[in-house]
């Protein structure tokens, strides 16, 4: 109200003060339950003018000149709201209402609380017949008996017909079967492959109970949504939230029985807590036409906060739930809920019929009538409702492509993949996601899913995820994906040949090999005799066999997409001792357990020579080498390869000094003979290694 209440206050204490009668004796309130089951739905006092026993003299002349009317104080069957109505809808009800009530629990009193009464008939026209005026309902709690007083100001008068009507939602409802109404279809059409839009989760009409037998009319709906109202119920905020199932059923049978309307006006109802209630019936989904905004009820939705909220501000949980109702109901039907629109009047206390008002998305009960709804605290969170309602996804991005391996900014895969990705807006918030391959739709999936599967074609591809907001506002996360399903080739080996090193046991050999992949190499795994994992660039292994064994070395190269091709070699290291060899010239015996057999030759005449047979695909001259070592000249198959300096700080036997490979297995010859190096002619000879 936009009086001053406090004088008003002042003036019905005085007015009424004579009027005032004790409360009448009697049993006191037994718990809430059979009790309150079996009391009626609704009770009916008359709120009447004061008896003429009022001692005049107590009121002032201004006082003497208004009009006021009262209900003694007087037990009742168990309630637990109630509100003030009378017979004209029309009708200003200038003045101030007040009641009080006692607790069926604690038989204690309240203090008067004042009933708000700017709100007019939000039917419309549209509540049914017998539509009466009403103040908006108070939630009191259980109670058992009720005092109400009211006094007219500025010269205005009683409106007729004033009664206090006391509702108990916990009523038993009548037995007659429940009126269920079919899924509703979405109201905009669904392309093929998406999911269905998902309907906010709230309590259904069911759920709390909705006494569907007091509902005599069927749903009637109207066009496209394009605003949202938000209103406050004025009901009270000192309620727990679970009475709010309570408070809405009261709610719906104060608006039938009491203002005579079709149904609760509301399109849905929001608690403290942020609970959602499904409101007047007809489907949550669809357009229904409720009675809620006097002259905007056509192409709109009603949300009501349980509460008063012109000095508190809603909680976080119950913004969230407005936010998204708002998001839910506007985004269906294309209204950007963070944009405005211009609806034409039906008629209303700010706007006259006929006459055009422009108006947020997203607005409040006051922006279309003279009132305080929602009241002042919430009329303020409008607009971050509007920016939560009217978001774009944020922070959408792909946490992961399974079934395909990143580098160098691209994903690589044999064809199916499975995109998973995250987001920082709410589920809640979301209508659902879609995948698209190369720009083309290929599927959806609901708004609380983060994976779908993918499966491509061979060839470069963009894949794409795109977030769809409630408001119908959109975000998009991208990858590009090369689809490869040819595995790589082997170009070359896998070969093995045998390296300079240290003979013992064993022989060191490399295993090499050349492989392919026109999108690239993963990785090359060698196992067998010898096991690595090697990058993609990997193209030989350093590594040792067993003299006189059969080694198998297996290869397998990865490409990036996964697929795998392998390759084996298998070879078999073969050691012929200094003795093994045709000799020339001068050769001397040496014995020590470091060389090969514990014996080995060696030379210092230039002319001296050894020379061994093979067939094999390689061969490693096995010497040792001291400080005083000379040099060794070698040839294979009668052509000079060259010199081989044997001399080293260190004494080392038994070691592999040169190597030579051939493509092919093959008949060799491999001749050494000193050089006779001035200083250090000496050289010593422990046999020709070779695989075969």
């Amino acid at each position: 109200m936009r009086r001053n209440r406090l004088a008003v206050r002042l003036i019905l204490a005085t007015t009424l003060l004579a009027g005032a009668q004790p409360w009448l004796t009697g049993p006191e309130a037994v718990p809430r339950t059979d009790r309150q089951r079996d009391s009626p739905l609704v009770q009916t006092f008359a709120l009447t003018a004061p008896g003429a026993t009022r001692d005049m003299r107590l009121v002032s002349a201004r006082t003497a000149a208004l009009h006021t009317a009262e209900m003694p104080s007087r037990r009742t069957r168990p309630f637990s709201l109630l509100g003030v109505s009378w017979d004209d809808p029309t009708a200003d009800a200038r003045g101030a209402i007040e009641v009080r009530t006692r607790s069926a629990g604690t038989g204690e009193w309240t203090s008067w609380q004042l009933l708000e009464t700017d709100n007019p008939d939000a039917s419309g026209g549209t509540g049914g017949p017998g539509v009466r005026g009403a103040t908006d309902p108070l939630w009191v709690g259980p109670s058992d008996g009720v005092q109400a007083r009211m006094v007219a100001v500025d010269g205005g008068r009683l409106p007729d017909g004033l009664r206090v009507e006391l509702i108990n939602p916990d009523a038993r409802v009548s037995d007659r079967p429940r009126m269920e109404l079919a899924s509703s279809e979405e109201g905009m059409a669904r392309r093929a492959g998406l999911p269905a839009r998902p309907v906010p989760r709230m309590v259904s009409r069911a759920g709390w109970r909705a006494n569907e037998a007091i509902v005599k009319e069927a749903p009637t709906y109207t066009g496209s949504i394009q605003v949202v109202f938000v209103h406050h119920t004025a009901t009270g905020n000192g309620y727990q939230c679970r009475q709010s199932a309570s408070i809405v059923r009261g709610i719906e049978a104060y608006h039938v029985r009491t203002k005579r309307w079709n149904d609760i006006g509301y399109n849905f109802l929001v608690d403290k807590c942020g609970t959602i209630f499904e409101g007047r019936r007809g489907g949550a989904s669809r357009s229904v036409l409720g009675a809620h905004t006097l002259g905007f009820n056509n192409n709109s939705s009603a949300i009501a906060v349980i509460g008063n909220y012109g000095g508190v501000r809603i909680p976080l949980r119950a913004r969230a739930s407005v936010s998204q109702l708002a998001a839910y109901k506007l985004g269906a039907w294309g209204s950007a809920p963070a944009g405005r629109t211009v609806l034409v009047s039906g008629g209303s206390d700010r706007f006259p019929a006929g006459k055009r008002a422009v108006l947020n998305r997203i607005s409040g009960h006051r922006d279309t009538g003279q009132t305080e709804c929602p009241g002042n605290a919430l009329y303020a969170q409008l607009r971050a409702i509007r920016t939560i309602a009217g978001a774009a996804p944020a922070g959408l991005r792909y946490s992961s492509l399974g079934g395909a391996t990143a580098y160098g900014g691209r994903y690589y895969s044999k064809g199916l993949v499975q995109a998973s990705w995250n987001l920082a807006t709410a589920t809640r918030m979301l209508d659902r996601f879609e995948i698209w391959v190369d720009g083309k739709f290929v599927s959806g999936s609901p708004s609380g899913h983060r994976t779908s599967q993918v499966r491509l074609t061979p060839g470069a591809h963009t894949v794409s995820v795109r977030a769809v907001h409630l408001s119908g506002r959109t975000a998009l996360a991208s990858a590009r994906v090369v689809v490869d399903q040819v595995a790589p080739a082997f170009t070359g080996g896998p070969h093995v040949s045998l390296r300079t090193g240290t003979l013992g046991t064993t022989v060191p050999v490399r295993v090499g090999w050349t492989a392919s992949d026109p999108n690239g190499l993963r990785s090359i795994r060698v196992a067998g005799t010898s096991k690595a994992v090697l990058g993609g660039a990997g193209r030989a292994l350093n590594a040792t066999a067993r003299l006189g064994e059969a080694g198998t070395w297996t290869v397998t190269a990865a490409d990036r997409s996964g697929n795998v091709r392998n390759a084996s070699v298998t070879r078999t290291p073969v050691l012929v001792s200094e003795a093994g060899a045709a000799r020339a010239g001068t050769w001397r015996t040496l014995r020590d357990p470091g060389f090969l057999g514990s014996e080995a030759v060696a030379s210092s005449a230039a002319r001296s020579a050894l020379t061994w047979s093979l067939t094999g695909r390689s061969a490693a001259l096995v010497a040792g080498r001291t400080a005083t070592s000379g040099r060794i000249r070698i040839f294979v198959d009668g052509v000079d390869q060259g010199v081989v300096d044997l001399q080293s700080p260190i004494a080392k036997h038994r070691q592999a000094v040169w190597t030579r490979s051939w493509g092919t297995s093959g008949r060799h010859t491999v001749r050494v003979q000193p050089e006779g190096t001035a200083g250090r002619p000496s050289v010593i000879l422990d046999g020709l290694a070779y695989l075969r």
